[in-house]
């Protein structure tokens, strides 16, 4: 298993890739995340990767890599299971409160215990299905939960006025692009460069068609 500074050293170089500048403490809590989901996942299986050197790079960078289009003053991470990429989200970013969805209950004993011993008083955690969560977020974020058109279904309800859907998905998905429901735009589809990753990676951001926006038809932004 690799050490803290071999982890440490993955991390920041990860985060120059992406232009992230983060104060030495957040960074410490990133690694301090990757610690405790480690130690959990030996009992619990609640994630496929073991290694903690892979889990910077396909939980916390995979993650970090959306920071420059999230926005808004709260959000919600449906579907969240460990708290990907709910939790890394909320340490860069502790003046923004995050709601962390899951049904799960193994899953929210987890992430439970993770806010508790990471101090995230900004992050809260609701075992529930996504459609009976109440509330409006400025930001929804979802990571290989559904198809768009299930997701939107789901928690829709949960996007305010104005608001940015934030689905992470592997390929281009054109599919499921052309199966949007009534009612939401996409506004972009960004080619993520994930430090490490040689899989593909986008975000599909999405608007409610009422949104106010530069752009209500869908572009696709090359890399």
């Amino acid at each position: 298993m690799a050490d803290r500074d071999s982890l440490r050293q993955r991390l920041g170089a990860g985060l120059a890739a992406l232009r992230l500048d983060l104060p030495d403490a957040t960074v410490e809590r990133l690694l301090d995340y990757v610690d405790l989901l480690h130690r959990w996942n030996t009992t619990y299986n609640l994630s496929a990767v073991r290694d903690p050197a892979d889990m910077v790079t396909r939980h916390l960078l995979d993650s970090l890599a959306i920071v420059p289009y999230v926005t808004g003053a709260t959000l919600a991470d449906l579907g969240s299971g460990a708290g990907l990429p709910g939790i890394p989200l909320a340490i860069v970013a502790p003046g923004r409160a995050v709601t962390l969805v899951d049904s799960n209950g193994k899953k929210t004993r987890f992430l439970r215990a993770a806010v508790r011993e990471l101090r995230l008083a900004n992050v809260r955690v609701a075992e529930a299905r996504v459609e009976a969560v109440q509330g409006r977020f400025d930001c929804i974020t979802a990571r290989a939960f559904a198809t768009l058109a299930d997701m939107l279904a789901w928690g829709g309800h949960l996007l305010a006025p104005g608001g940015r859907w934030l689905a992470l998905k592997g390929r281009h998905p054109q599919d499921e692009i052309d199966a949007l429901p009534a009612g939401f735009t996409v506004e972009a589809v960004v080619p993520l460069a994930v430090p490490g990753l040689e899989a593909e990676r986008h975000v599909v951001i999405i608007r409610g068609s009422g949104a106010d926006g530069p752009d209500r038809q869908e572009r696709v932004v090359r890399a």
